[in-house]
Protein backbone atom coordinates (compact mmCIF):
# COMPACT_ATOMS: atom_id res chain seq x y z
CA UNK A 1 0.00 0.00 0.00
CA UNK A 2 1.22 3.38 -0.68
CA UNK A 3 2.95 5.38 1.90
CA UNK A 4 -0.17 8.42 1.88
CA UNK A 5 -2.68 5.35 1.63
CA UNK A 6 -1.49 4.18 4.72
CA UNK A 7 -1.66 7.24 6.67
CA UNK A 8 -4.93 7.73 5.71
CA UNK A 9 -6.22 4.85 6.71
CA UNK A 10 -4.14 4.91 9.78
CA UNK A 11 -6.15 7.79 10.64
CA UNK A 12 -9.27 6.19 10.28
CA UNK A 13 -8.47 3.04 12.13
CA UNK A 14 -7.29 5.06 15.02
CA UNK A 15 -10.58 7.31 15.06
CA UNK A 16 -7.71 10.17 14.99
CA UNK A 17 -9.73 12.22 12.51
CA UNK A 18 -7.78 15.60 11.45
CA UNK A 19 -9.40 18.67 13.51
CA UNK A 20 -11.39 21.00 12.06
CA UNK A 21 -10.94 23.47 15.00
CA UNK A 22 -7.30 22.87 14.81
CA UNK A 23 -7.14 23.57 10.99
CA UNK A 24 -5.31 19.98 10.93
CA UNK A 25 -3.91 19.28 7.19
CA UNK A 26 -1.69 16.34 7.81
CA UNK A 27 1.16 15.77 5.05
CA UNK A 28 0.93 12.69 3.43
CA UNK A 29 3.48 12.39 0.73
CA UNK A 30 6.60 11.20 2.48
CA UNK A 31 8.63 12.50 -1.02
CA UNK A 32 7.95 15.98 -0.10
CA UNK A 33 8.38 15.61 3.56
CA UNK A 34 12.17 14.26 2.56
CA UNK A 35 12.17 16.89 0.01
CA UNK A 36 11.64 19.56 2.77
CA UNK A 37 14.11 18.18 5.34
CA UNK A 38 16.63 17.98 2.14
CA UNK A 39 15.77 21.96 0.97
CA UNK A 40 16.21 23.08 5.04
CA UNK A 41 19.90 22.29 4.69
CA UNK A 42 19.48 19.99 8.02
CA UNK A 43 22.66 18.95 9.37
CA UNK A 44 24.11 15.96 11.46
CA UNK A 45 25.01 19.23 14.35
CA UNK A 46 21.27 20.54 14.40
CA UNK A 47 19.18 20.82 17.21
CA UNK A 48 15.63 21.20 15.46
CA UNK A 49 12.37 22.43 16.67
CA UNK A 50 9.74 21.03 14.99
CA UNK A 51 6.19 22.64 15.51
CA UNK A 52 3.23 20.92 14.90
CA UNK A 53 4.57 17.07 14.52
CA UNK A 54 1.40 15.39 13.43
CA UNK A 55 1.92 11.94 12.47
CA UNK A 56 5.66 12.50 12.04
CA UNK A 57 5.89 12.59 8.26
CA UNK A 58 8.76 15.29 9.17
CA UNK A 59 9.90 14.11 12.50
CA UNK A 60 10.95 10.74 10.82
CA UNK A 61 13.22 12.00 7.98
CA UNK A 62 14.29 15.09 10.40
CA UNK A 63 16.08 13.13 13.32
CA UNK A 64 17.08 10.48 10.48
CA UNK A 65 19.64 13.62 9.96
CA UNK A 66 19.43 16.15 13.22
CA UNK A 67 21.31 15.49 16.22
CA UNK A 68 18.12 16.45 18.04
CA UNK A 69 14.38 17.31 17.60
CA UNK A 70 11.98 18.98 19.63
CA UNK A 71 8.77 18.33 18.14
CA UNK A 72 5.58 20.69 19.79
CA UNK A 73 1.93 19.41 19.09
CA UNK A 74 -1.08 20.35 20.72
CA UNK A 75 -3.61 17.48 19.67
CA UNK A 76 -3.46 14.98 23.03
CA UNK A 77 -5.05 12.23 20.81
CA UNK A 78 -1.40 12.18 18.82
CA UNK A 79 0.57 12.73 21.79
CA UNK A 80 -1.23 9.31 23.17
CA UNK A 81 -0.82 7.83 19.91
CA UNK A 82 3.02 8.20 19.49
CA UNK A 83 3.14 7.08 22.91
CA UNK A 84 1.74 3.93 22.54
CA UNK A 85 2.62 3.52 19.33
CA UNK A 86 6.63 4.19 20.58
CA UNK A 87 7.60 5.11 16.74
CA UNK A 88 9.01 7.78 16.89
CA UNK A 89 13.32 7.52 16.97
CA UNK A 90 15.31 8.27 19.73
CA UNK A 91 16.26 11.71 19.64
CA UNK A 92 13.03 12.91 19.05
CA UNK A 93 11.59 14.89 22.66
CA UNK A 94 7.51 15.31 21.95
CA UNK A 95 6.00 17.90 23.80
CA UNK A 96 2.18 18.22 24.43
CA UNK A 97 2.66 22.09 23.85
CA UNK A 98 0.86 24.92 22.26
CA UNK A 99 2.90 27.09 19.97
CA UNK A 100 1.53 29.90 20.27
CA UNK A 101 2.65 29.72 24.05
CA UNK A 102 6.02 27.99 23.99
CA UNK A 103 8.83 29.58 25.43
CA UNK A 104 11.14 29.64 22.60
CA UNK A 105 13.83 31.95 24.84
CA UNK A 106 13.68 28.23 27.10
CA UNK A 107 13.63 26.44 24.07
CA UNK A 108 16.99 28.05 22.76
CA UNK A 109 18.56 27.81 26.27
CA UNK A 110 17.76 24.22 26.13
CA UNK A 111 19.08 23.95 22.52
CA UNK A 112 22.17 25.65 23.16
CA UNK A 113 21.86 28.24 21.08
CA UNK A 114 19.42 30.13 18.13
CA UNK A 115 16.46 28.03 17.41
CA UNK A 116 16.16 26.25 13.84
CA UNK A 117 12.29 25.47 13.50
CA UNK A 118 10.51 23.51 11.10
CA UNK A 119 6.90 23.32 10.53
CA UNK A 120 3.38 22.54 8.66
CA UNK A 121 1.60 24.62 10.12
CA UNK A 122 -2.28 25.10 10.32
CA UNK A 123 -3.32 27.94 8.09
CA UNK A 124 -5.00 29.45 11.38
CA UNK A 125 -1.84 30.17 13.15
CA UNK A 126 0.64 30.99 10.73
CA UNK A 127 0.57 34.78 11.02
CA UNK A 128 0.42 34.66 15.16
CA UNK A 129 3.83 32.31 14.80
CA UNK A 130 5.36 34.79 11.92
CA UNK A 131 4.77 37.69 14.77
CA UNK A 132 5.83 35.11 17.40
CA UNK A 133 9.38 34.83 15.17
CA UNK A 134 9.77 38.43 14.52
CA UNK A 135 9.37 38.87 18.47
CA UNK A 136 12.26 36.18 18.77
CA UNK A 137 14.35 37.14 16.07
CA UNK A 138 17.28 37.05 18.32
CA UNK A 139 17.13 34.00 19.09
CA UNK A 140 16.19 32.61 15.56
CA UNK A 141 18.42 31.11 13.30
CA UNK A 142 16.07 29.86 10.70
CA UNK A 143 12.83 28.83 9.92
CA UNK A 144 11.38 26.25 7.34
CA UNK A 145 7.68 26.87 7.47
CA UNK A 146 4.56 25.36 4.96
CA UNK A 147 2.45 28.27 4.90
CA UNK A 148 -0.32 28.58 2.65
CA UNK A 149 0.44 30.29 -0.51
CA UNK A 150 -1.30 33.57 -0.30
CA UNK A 151 0.41 33.84 2.94
CA UNK A 152 3.85 32.87 1.99
CA UNK A 153 3.19 35.36 -1.64
CA UNK A 154 2.76 38.35 0.82
CA UNK A 155 6.05 37.27 2.81
CA UNK A 156 8.09 38.11 -0.17
CA UNK A 157 5.79 40.99 -1.86
CA UNK A 158 7.23 44.63 -2.92
CA UNK A 159 6.14 48.06 -2.80
CA UNK A 160 2.98 48.57 -4.83
CA UNK A 161 1.34 45.19 -4.67
CA UNK A 162 -1.73 44.02 -3.66
CA UNK A 163 0.23 41.46 -0.98
CA UNK A 164 2.19 44.41 0.22
CA UNK A 165 1.69 44.58 4.02
CA UNK A 166 2.76 44.41 8.08
CA UNK A 167 4.43 41.40 7.01
CA UNK A 168 6.02 42.02 4.23
CA UNK A 169 7.87 45.11 5.56
CA UNK A 170 8.14 43.82 9.49
CA UNK A 171 10.01 40.62 8.37
CA UNK A 172 12.14 42.90 6.26
CA UNK A 173 13.56 44.54 9.49
CA UNK A 174 14.99 41.20 10.36
CA UNK A 175 15.24 38.74 7.84
CA UNK A 176 15.20 37.48 4.56
CA UNK A 177 12.87 35.09 2.72
CA UNK A 178 13.36 32.62 0.27
CA UNK A 179 10.91 30.32 -1.61
CA UNK A 180 11.80 26.58 -1.56
CA UNK A 181 8.86 24.95 -3.07
CA UNK A 182 5.38 24.65 -4.11
CA UNK A 183 3.32 21.78 -2.73
CA UNK A 184 -0.61 20.96 -3.96
CA UNK A 185 -3.34 20.45 -1.81
CA UNK A 186 -3.56 16.69 -2.94
CA UNK A 187 -0.20 15.57 -0.73
CA UNK A 188 -2.27 16.81 2.74
CA UNK A 189 -5.17 14.75 4.41
CA UNK A 190 -7.84 16.33 4.67
CA UNK A 191 -6.96 17.97 1.21
CA UNK A 192 -6.98 22.01 1.55
CA UNK A 193 -8.87 24.41 -0.97
CA UNK A 194 -5.81 26.01 -1.79
CA UNK A 195 -2.04 25.35 -2.74
CA UNK A 196 0.62 25.70 -0.25
CA UNK A 197 4.31 26.30 -0.49
CA UNK A 198 7.67 26.33 1.82
CA UNK A 199 9.60 29.17 2.42
CA UNK A 200 12.75 29.58 4.58
CA UNK A 201 13.11 32.71 6.90
CA UNK A 202 16.50 33.52 7.83
CA UNK A 203 17.55 35.89 10.57
CA UNK A 204 21.05 34.89 10.93
CA UNK A 205 23.47 36.58 9.50
CA UNK A 206 21.36 39.74 9.89
CA UNK A 207 20.35 41.13 6.18
CA UNK A 208 22.48 43.56 5.03
CA UNK A 209 19.62 45.41 4.08
CA UNK A 210 18.11 45.69 7.90
CA UNK A 211 21.44 46.27 9.11
CA UNK A 212 21.81 49.16 6.87
CA UNK A 213 18.11 50.75 8.75
CA UNK A 214 18.84 53.47 10.87
CA UNK A 215 18.54 53.38 14.14
CA UNK A 216 14.69 53.56 15.48
CA UNK A 217 12.36 52.61 17.66
CA UNK A 218 11.27 48.60 16.70
CA UNK A 219 7.95 48.79 18.79
CA UNK A 220 6.40 52.18 17.47
CA UNK A 221 7.83 50.65 13.93
CA UNK A 222 5.55 47.60 14.50
CA UNK A 223 2.55 50.11 15.56
CA UNK A 224 2.95 52.68 12.78
CA UNK A 225 3.36 50.13 10.08
CA UNK A 226 -0.20 48.07 11.81
CA UNK A 227 -1.95 51.37 12.11
CA UNK A 228 -0.85 52.30 8.17
CA UNK A 229 -2.36 48.90 7.32
CA UNK A 230 -5.25 48.33 9.44
CA UNK A 231 -7.56 50.32 6.84
CA UNK A 232 -5.10 50.52 3.87
CA UNK A 233 -8.03 51.78 1.58
CA UNK A 234 -7.29 55.21 3.43
CA UNK A 235 -4.68 57.60 2.77
CA UNK A 236 -1.75 57.49 5.71
CA UNK A 237 -3.32 60.74 7.05
CA UNK A 238 -6.23 59.36 8.04
CA UNK A 239 -5.17 56.01 8.60
CA UNK A 240 -2.57 57.38 11.39
CA UNK A 241 -4.74 60.19 12.62
CA UNK A 242 -6.83 57.67 13.47
CA UNK A 243 -4.19 54.81 15.13
CA UNK A 244 -5.63 55.89 18.93
CA UNK A 245 -1.80 54.25 20.54
CA UNK A 246 -0.25 56.90 18.26
CA UNK A 247 -2.19 59.53 20.31
CA UNK A 248 -1.39 62.95 17.62
CA UNK A 249 -4.21 64.81 15.99
CA UNK A 250 -4.53 64.76 12.61
CA UNK A 251 -2.92 67.87 12.13
CA UNK A 252 -0.25 66.90 14.44
CA UNK A 253 0.20 63.03 11.47
CA UNK A 254 0.14 65.61 8.76
CA UNK A 255 3.22 67.50 10.42
CA UNK A 256 4.98 64.25 11.30
CA UNK A 257 4.61 63.15 7.20
CA UNK A 258 5.53 66.19 5.88
CA UNK A 259 8.46 66.24 7.93
CA UNK A 260 8.94 62.72 6.59
CA UNK A 261 8.50 64.38 2.94
CA UNK A 262 5.63 61.67 2.67
CA UNK A 263 2.92 63.24 0.94
CA UNK A 264 -0.63 63.01 3.33
CA UNK A 265 -2.35 61.59 0.49
CA UNK A 266 -0.06 58.39 -0.04
CA UNK A 267 -1.22 54.88 0.87
CA UNK A 268 0.63 52.67 2.85
CA UNK A 269 1.25 49.83 0.04
CA UNK A 270 3.80 52.64 -1.53
CA UNK A 271 5.87 52.93 0.93
CA UNK A 272 9.17 50.87 1.01
CA UNK A 273 10.51 49.85 4.34
CA UNK A 274 12.95 52.63 4.54
CA UNK A 275 10.22 55.49 4.37
CA UNK A 276 8.44 53.44 7.36
CA UNK A 277 11.80 53.82 9.43
CA UNK A 278 12.22 57.33 8.43
CA UNK A 279 8.47 58.00 9.52
CA UNK A 280 9.31 56.26 12.41
CA UNK A 281 12.03 58.51 13.39
CA UNK A 282 10.20 61.48 12.47
CA UNK A 283 7.24 60.25 15.22
CA UNK A 284 9.93 59.70 17.79
CA UNK A 285 11.46 63.91 16.86
CA UNK A 286 7.78 65.35 17.37
CA UNK A 287 6.85 63.22 20.58
CA UNK A 288 10.51 64.31 21.75
CA UNK A 289 9.77 67.92 20.77
CA UNK A 290 6.43 68.09 22.51
CA UNK A 291 7.77 66.86 25.38
CA UNK A 292 9.95 69.14 26.15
Amino acid sequence: MPHDQQNKTLLKGKRLAPHRQLGQNFLIHQATAEKIVRLAGVTPDDVILELGVGFGALTQPLAAIARQVIGLELDSGIITWHSEQQDLPPNVTLRHQDLLKADFGAISDESGGRLKIIANLPYSVSNPLLFKLIENQEIMEWAVLMLQKEVADRLIARAGTKEYGILSILLATCATVEPLMKVGPGQFHPRPKVDSAVVRIRFNPRPARAAELPTHDAGLLRLIVRGSFQQRRKNLLNSLSNTIALGLTKEQTGLVLAAAAIPTATRPEQLHLEDFVRLTNCYTTFRNDCST
